[in-house]
């Protein structure tokens, strides 16, 4: 099959983290023997953050990391309709520009071929509600919601006629454990600052901790301001600034520890979505430690990584696993035997298969007499 997937960017991680995920995915339904083509809109602001943080050399970084991915650039006047032409599947991202969400379900009620989806993995269907609502969903097949809890809010308000919900996951051809790799550092922690939505408990889960054991820390991530670099710099902890989420292993590979703190809407709307960076970091093999949030759905098991419910907990786990190297040991295999039993793009992409199996779409070619 043929998989068509809109995206803000593919090209570019920079402040999002749906390109991790989907980069994983296509290479994954590759693997199956599908085809897969990622379409981005012209003047995105991720890419268009990216190349003014790193230089234009980062798109063909991303292109020589990545040489398996097709993908291209839409302008406002483009031929959509034209460039779908051959699609079995067509998944829309929910940055899409409305407008074109709502055209592109205008083709498929048309009696375009394909299959339509679209997949929301944010919270503004909580915090910008209105603007999700507003989307034009009636020429859409099914909705793909990256939690149960966002399923379930797209049911109530009744958006889309089914809605599946489809974790995020761990790319296992990039995120694995580098044991070759010489460590340098004690802790490592890799996010953005995001709008204060999180910057109470970055004091209280990250900052605080690291100060108070004077670990050699590192922290990568944008979007930091001034004020916070100050409080970083106050804290012995260095600052890396943007990293290639393709050398986030590497760099987990260098520290001993690393630490969740997830942004307040989640945890207080949305429980039981992690978001992608806990997958990611457990399938490199590194122990974690998350501040609170409510694993409503059982992604994990009890000590594939720790819970920390205020700072002093975060103090005393980040203690324990970097004076006790065997606790450490194996709390990381735990993670990681999780990460490959149940959270890989290779799942997803399977479970991407089941949803259209569901919808009736036939997801193996038919063979040929003779074939």
């Amino acid at each position: 099959m043929k998989f068509v997937f809109y995206t803000h960017s593919l090209a570019s991680d920079w402040n999002h983290g749906n390109a991790h995920f989907l980069r994983g995915v296509m290479r994954a339904l590759q693997a199956r023997g599908h085809e897969t083509h990622a379409l981005e809109p012209e003047g995105a602001w991720s890419r268009e953050n990216l190349i003014q943080d790193r230089g234009p050399g980062a798109i063909d970084d991303f292109e020589r990391t990545f040489p398996d991915l097709s993908w291209e650039v839409y302008p406002a006047a483009f031929d959509h309709q034209a460039a779908l032409e051959g699609a079995d599947v067509v998944v829309v991202h929910e940055w899409t520009d409305p407008g074109l969400v709502a055209q592109l379900g205008r083709v498929r009620s048309q009696g375009a071929r394909f299959t339509l989806l679209f997949h929301d993995t944010h919270h503004r269907a909580v915090s910008a509600e209105g603007e999700i609502e507003g989307l034009d969903l009636s020429g859409y097949d099914g909705v793909l919601a990256f939690g149960e809890t966002l399923r379930e809010r797209y049911l109530q308000a009744g958006w889309g006629r089914q809605v599946f919900t489809w974790h995020e996951a761990a790319d296992i051809s990039l995120f694995r454990p580098l044991p070759e790799v010489d460590r340098d550092g004690d802790l490592i922690w890799v996010g953005n600052w995001g709008d204060d939505e999180r910057s109470e408990e970055l004091e209280t889960f990250l900052i605080g901790p690291a100060e108070r054991l004077g670990l050699t820390t590192r922290i990568h991530g944008v979007r930091y301001p001034e004020h916070a670099l100050e409080r970083l710099e106050a804290a012995g902890i260095t600052y890396g600034g943007s990293i290639a989420n393709a050398e986030v292993p590497e760099a987990f590979a260098r520290h001993r520890v690393t630490v969740h703190v997830p942004r307040r809407p989640y945890v207080q709307s949305l429980p039981g979505i992690p978001t992608i960076r806990p997958f990611e970091a457990l399938a490199c093999g590194i122990p974690l430690v998350s501040a609170p949030w409510d694993d409503a759905e059982g992604l994990f098991r009890p000590g594939d990584f720790r819970f920390a419910r205020d700072g002093d907990e975060m103090t005393g786990h980040l203690r324990e696993l970097l004076s006790d190297t065997e606790a450490a040991r194996e709390q990381a295999e735990r993670g990681l035997e999780t990460i490959l039993d149940r959270h890989t793009c290779g799942h997803r992409a399977d479970e991407l298969l089941e949803v259209l199996a569901r919808l009736g779409v036939q997801t193996t070619r038919e063979m040929e007499p003779g074939q």
